[in-house]
């Protein structure tokens, strides 16, 4: 099965997230909006592992987890990846995910002893829409610069989920098969 390791965002915060799809919308370009109940931060992406890999997994994030408190993570700024001039991603920021990435090394320092690759430049962010084609670019990015210091807000970090991810013609379904407190 297709799994990662993720953050969800807290449902206060997904009403702001949608105001700025919206927001996005108005430029009328080729954008396919993620889903509110699929908005997370990933940590780790394992591509498709079976089950012995989830116990193994869940296993070193058991032993590892317990090294953290909850900490808070504030949602804000806007970007595209891989860049302006041809954009696939557009995603909100994490600000000063000090907390964050310090989390995320550690976890993937442990999962590259299981095989994964290691992330090269790791970069917190939230997507919100993939960009299907170039229609409308110039508004799309007209709208992205306004938007570019939005403030969504603040959120609590209390847990990590495993999470299994079905790709439907319809958009993915993600199903999370085990949480972590922290």
């Amino acid at each position: 099965m297709r799994s990662f390791l993720a953050i969800d965002v807290d449902n206060p915060l997904k009403d702001k997230i949608i105001e700025v799809q919206k927001i996005l919308d108005e430029a009328n370009a080729q954008l396919k909006f993620v889903e509110p109940e699929n908005l997370h931060f990933t940590l780790k992406f394992f591509g498709q592992i079976n089950n012995n890999m989830i116990k193994e997994l869940s296993r070193i994030i058991k032993e590892k987890i317990g090294s953290y408190k909850p900490f808070k993570l504030k949602i804000e700024g806007i970007g595209v990846f891989p860049n302006k001039n041809y954009m696939r991603v557009i995603w909100l920021g994490a600000k000063n995910p000090k907390k964050f990435s310090e989390i995320q090394k550690a976890f993937d320092e442990q999962f590259s002893k299981l095989g994964f690759k290691k992330e090269k430049s790791y970069i917190p962010h939230l997507t919100i829409a993939r960009v299907k084609g170039g229609k409308n670019k110039d508004k799309l990015l007209k709208k992205i610069e306004e938007l570019e210091n939005i403030q969504i807000g603040e959120m609590q970090i209390k847990e990590l989920k495993l999470k299994k991810s079905e790709l439907r013609p319809e958009g993915p379904v993600y199903t999370t098969i085990k949480t972590f407190k922290l």
